[in-house]
């Protein structure tokens, strides 16, 4: 039996393949460091890439609202959309630096010398214990609790901590400072793609419709174009989401009169952005500031953090974030759990707009075949 032309060609392509593929295996090492090299080069690239789709989503939104009925200011649109999104981040990250850390470094401070004081008082409290309850007394006596060395080790978990942060702090400085000149370039590459983005799609598709089939070409950019919108609303559901969280914090701790309440909804609202388990970072630093003014009010907050956070990560998130990227609230549920099991934060921020992308082109998929087997909808209609 004669092979076709077409057939061969598919089989000079498989061979080829599997023999690459051997030969990768064989040497994994030369990959692996070839992969490393080239992406050590591209990565400035790749973060320009990350920052300028990050800035766009607001850029593009204040851009639409600036000189709409002004012809002549077209040309000062898009400069003008640029500084003012890059103003509101600086804004942002200001005043999470100005007014979080002085006011937490200082509670750290205040813990670390009340801590003594504290054991002290609790000492005292459980000494008089046998006077007021004798029935209790055998078991005061059986704990033999040794408060100095109790009191030494919560002195050096707090000054842990305290250290943990600072040098945490001082490591993420240092790393900006040796990796400046790729930020430099990453934030320049992000610029050049911000205010030429119309024409690297335009040339972008010129290339995808040199290189590949127009039916390839066509798929690859609807992928695209879904894609860019799902990541979009992801970002923008994302920062509501954590504004609507960091305003209930406020107006619930004013109503029951906790301190720090404005300082405590800025800082989740903050922690916020990372999804579904960045508030409980923001509850950390909002139990430390609260516990130096009034602990019994600490353990409050934190009962109150646990019945908002339940309302928000149960109802007002996956609407607000699923509803954005058209994915469903059990799915966003799976691509947190499974993102963040993977992958940690970023599996997070990653995989909830990527599900929603999969998930909408599984929906497509299976729409098609329904029509073109002409299933009837009563057969799959619950």
């Amino acid at each position: 039996m004669e092979i076709s032309r077409q057939t061969k060609k598919h089989l000079m392509q498989v061979i080829a393949f599997a023999i690459l593929l051997y030969c990768a295996i064989e040497h994994l090492d030369v990959v692996i460091g070839t992969l490393r090299f080239v992406l050590g080069i591209a990565m400035p690239f790749l973060s320009g890439g990350v920052i300028a789709f990050i800035l766009n989503v607001p850029m593009k939104k204040i851009e639409k609202h600036l000189f709409t009925k002004n012809k002549k200011m077209d040309k000062f649109r898009r400069p003008l959309a640029y500084v003012l999104t890059l103003v509101c981040l600086i804004g942002v990250l200001a005043l999470a630096l100005v007014v979080v850390i002085p006011e937490l470094g200082n509670t750290i401070t205040m813990l670390a010398e009340q801590i003594p004081i504290a054991a002290k008082s609790a000492q005292q409290w459980i000494t008089e214990i046998p006077e007021k309850w004798p029935a209790l007394a055998p078991a005061i006596e059986e704990l033999n609790i040794d408060w100095s060395a109790i009191s030494a080790s919560a002195v050096q978990f707090v000054q842990s901590v305290a250290s943990g942060v600072v040098s945490s702090g001082v490591g993420f400085f240092s790393g900006v400072v040796s990796g400046v000149a790729s930020f430099v370039i990453a934030f320049t590459f992000s610029i050049y793609v911000l205010f030429q983005k119309e024409k690297l799609t335009r040339q972008t598709k010129q290339v995808l419709y040199a290189i590949l089939p127009d039916r390839v070409t066509e798929k690859v950019i609807a992928v695209a174009k879904l894609s860019n919108q799902i990541f979009s609303s992801f970002l923008s559901g994302q920062c509501l989401e954590a504004v609507i969280l960091g305003t209930m914090f406020v107006i619930a701790m004013s109503i029951f009169g906790m301190p720090y309440a404005m300082l405590t909804g800025i800082v989740i609202a903050i922690t916020a952005l990372i999804p579904i388990f960045g508030a409980f970072i923001g509850c950390v630093i909002g139990m430390l500031l609260i516990v130096m003014v009034n602990p019994i009010q600490a353990l409050w907050f934190l009962v109150l953090f646990l019945v908002l956070q339940q309302l928000e990560g149960n109802l007002i998130y996956p609407h607000v974030v699923g509803g954005s990227i058209g994915l469903p609230s059990i799915w966003v549920l799976v691509a947190v759990t499974v993102g963040g099991n993977l992958f940690g934060i970023a599996g997070i921020l990653f995989f909830i707009p990527m599900c929603s992308v999969l998930y909408a082109l599984f929906r497509t998929f299976v729409k098609k075949r329904l029509t073109e087997r002409k299933v009837p909808e009563s057969k799959w209609r619950a």
